[in-house]
């Protein structure tokens, strides 16, 4: 079998972005090309159009282009075109694409598509309550309508994005995101940065950054010593309309608070996971994820996590047990249990434990790239 993925992002050097969509695909990209499957990229919105190999995954840049008019409509043909005859000379079975702006709208493809549900605009508008574009959401749908299947990282994911878009409840199937357990052992979780929290994703109202600010407020007020560690890029404030999101948080700080912030921008991925070793509490307080790499690579690596309480969260932690869920606007509960943890190392480690057992169980990449396989092939029969 022969797999091809469509998408704006993947970790490679010569891509532009890489984030939590483009860590998904390459870790089922990976696993995949393990069990014998033949996995080709298409990277659209790129600089320039090149085609480079990166452990066994054929990855081919397709550069931006514009047109006079109509961008959206020609470049969607060019894709189109460009897919079509790389699917004709390496044989490719099945292809898959992200729900995000639509992009398979327009276009026609010669073998079955899968969307997978990484999140839509339309679904992330829903969770954070703002308005859509009418020309978004057409685009969006009209993409879903492209597709013989869906695959749901999360139930509560393609349970939403159904009623959105009125999908047929048979055609989803939920898969969740898998880690390769491998790159994110442990040995010694009880080796790490006392009262260190850390915060990891992009800087933007609805990840919850700004409810964070007003945490540590809290925290720090019970726990002096405390330090925030934060990664991720910043992002212009969409309801406010400022440049820049941490900046909103600088003013939300406190005097106290803000002498023990320590905000590290974009950051390598290595670092990023030495960061998570190194950590005491880790903390993800999001309005809108379909599930959130994050936090199960930070379970895996036996961390205690404080997460949001929403829907998809309920389907990573169990309360209490393998890490915490508390609604991000409840800021003295949310405290309260990062400081709970901070104050309990035995807590920290059970917590931890259990939280990569739940991740073995749940978000092992080679039992769900299995999965995977079997979905694809029953799509073609």
């Amino acid at each position: 079998m022969n797999v091809g993925f469509i998408t704006s992002e993947y970790p490679h050097p010569k891509v532009k972005q890489a984030a939590g969509i483009a860590t998904s695909i390459k870790n089922l990209a990976i696993a995949l090309v393990n069990k014998g499957i033949g996995v080709t990229i298409f990277v659209y919105h790129q600089n320039e159009s090149e085609i480079v190999n990166d452990e066994g995954v054929e990855i081919h840049l397709i550069k931006k282009e514009t047109y006079k008019l109509f961008t959206w409509y020609f470049y969607r043909k060019h894709l189109q075109k460009y897919v079509n005859k790389v699917v004709d000379e390496k044989g490719i079975n099945i292809l898959e694409a992200a729900d995000w702006t639509g992009i398979m709208a327009f276009m026609t493809l010669k073998v079955p598509l899968v969307i997978r549900f990484h999140g839509s605009d339309a679904y992330f508008c829903k969770l954070e309550n703002r308005k859509q574009k009418f020309k978004n959401f057409m685009f969006e749908k009209l993409s879903l309508k492209k597709a013989t299947a869906f695959i749901a990282p999360t139930t509560y994911a393609g349970t939403e994005t159904r009623k959105i878009f009125g999908i047929n409840k048979k055609k989803i199937k939920t898969i969740h995101y898998g880690l390769q357990l491998e790159n994110f052992n442990n040995s010694n979780p009880e080796i790490y940065n006392r009262n260190t929290i850390l915060y990891i994703g992009t800087i933007i109202r609805k990840k919850g950054v700004l409810e964070l600010a007003e945490i540590f407020n809290k925290v720090i007020l019970e726990k002096p010593n405390a330090e925030l560690i934060l990664i991720g890029s910043d992002s212009p404030d969409i309801k406010t309309g400022q440049s820049s999101t941490y900046q909103l948080m600088q003013q939300t700080f406190s005097a106290e608070a803000k002498k023990q912030v320590d905000y590290l921008g974009k950051t390598p991925y290595e670092k990023v996971k030495s960061h998570i070793k190194n950590a005491h509490v880790c903390t993800y307080p999001s309005f809108a994820e379909t599930l959130g790499m994050v936090t199960i690579e930070s379970m895996a690596m036996q961390k205690p996590v404080v997460n949001t309480s929403m829907g998809w969260a309920q389907e990573l932690i169990d309360h209490g047990i393998n890490g915490y869920l508390v609604n991000p606007s409840n800021i003295d509960t949310y405290a309260e249990s990062v400081i709970k943890l901070l104050n309990d190392e035995a807590l920290c480690l059970n917590i931890g434990k259990a939280a990569r057992q739940k991740v073995e169980l749940l978000f092992d990449i080679e039992k769900n790239a299995d999965i995977n396989i079997e979905y694809y092939k029953s799509l073609l029969t």
